[in-house]
């Protein structure tokens, strides 16, 4: 009797703990498929049925003058008067490359940022990253603050863009690539 006392609440127990276990976050590494069914703007999408995502290593302008987030842009050398316009470029690029279609996200480490945004890669139905190619059109510089497994790579990308004078580089052109930064 006291066994079948035990096992009720022992039984109520597991499976909280794996209704929980489901509804948490997936595990770094892991992929996730959805569909891309709002564009915030440059490096946040919002993608069926995980909800907004924030991409990784990436940071693009935003469209209204912000002193602060365009301050890091300038100290990597970016021009004022390109800004705004690669935040639209960005913007019209990503609702181009990825509104309406199914995609694929790319975890790795911390899944969630501060503001509860999933983060991750995203994989185009083709394969390439689109975080990867607005650093290639010069349309986001990378997010140098934290360390991610393609930053190597997402920096050549950067220096790519800043050396053909793309998006917020085509006021310096041929200026070389960028190592420092936040």
């Amino acid at each position: 009797m006291a066994h079948r006392q035990l096992f009720l609440p022992l039984l109520i127990l597991l499976l909280a703990f794996s209704v929980l276990e489901v509804e948490g976050s997936p595990p770094p590494g892991s992929a996730l498929s959805g569909t891309v069914t709002w564009v915030y703007d440059g490096d946040t999408l919002h993608v069926e049925p995980h909800g907004k995502v924030r991409l990784i290593g990436v940071d693009s302008p935003e469209r209204k003058t912000s002193t602060e987030r365009d301050r890091k842009f300038l100290r990597l050398g970016a021009q004022q008067q390109e800004l705004r316009l690669a935040a639209r470029q960005a913007l019209a690029f990503n609702i181009r490359e990825v509104k309406g279609k199914r995609v694929v996200l790319r975890l790795e480490g911390q899944d969630v940022d501060r503001y509860g945004r999933l983060l991750a890669y995203l994989e185009l139905p083709d394969g390439r990253l689109l975080n990867r190619l607005l650093l290639e059109q010069g349309l986001a510089v990378v997010y140098r603050r934290f360390e991610f497994s393609m930053k190597e790579d997402f920096l050549a990308a950067e220096a790519f863009a800043r050396q053909s004078g793309q998006g917020i580089w085509s006021g310096i052109s041929g200026a070389g690539s960028v190592t420092s930064g936040n």
